[in-house]
């Protein structure tokens, strides 16, 4: 028996709009992972980069170079370690930053160093 002036969705309607939602689901989520693994290379790169301006502004000060990012007054984000390498004098002055996570897809360390360009090993 059917009513005149029914209101509401058909069967069909509804598996179309739910196909529609899943076929967008699935191209959303590997490009979310994406974007979040990326975010872990740029979290290392952004605390590389402010240890490094940490130290500069510690030799500023004292002439010297720290030995660690925590005499410079740098603090690490969680799962980032960022270390110093080089005297400052003889060899370049280096920071590199370690993704601990194992996350980013361009590599684990991201190393500063004086006069070179910044790379991902």
């Amino acid at each position: 028996m059917v009513m005149k002036n029914e209101k509401g969705f058909t069967l069909i309607e509804l598996l179309v709009v739910v196909a529609i939602i899943g076929i967008l689901a699935a191209i959303a989520i590997p490009q979310f992972a994406a974007y979040r693994n990326q975010s872990f290379c740029s979290r290392v790169e952004s605390d590389t980069n402010n240890a490094m301006l940490a130290a500069e502004a510690f030799y500023t000060q004292n002439q010297a170079y720290p030995a660690t990012p925590a005499a410079a007054g740098f603090t690490d984000s969680p799962k980032v370690t960022v270390t110093y390498s080089g005297d400052g004098v003889a060899t370049p002055f280096s920071a590199a930053g370690v993704d601990d996570s194992g996350n980013c897809p361009n590599g684990t360390t991201y190393t500063i160093t004086q006069g070179a360009t910044p790379v991902w090993s």
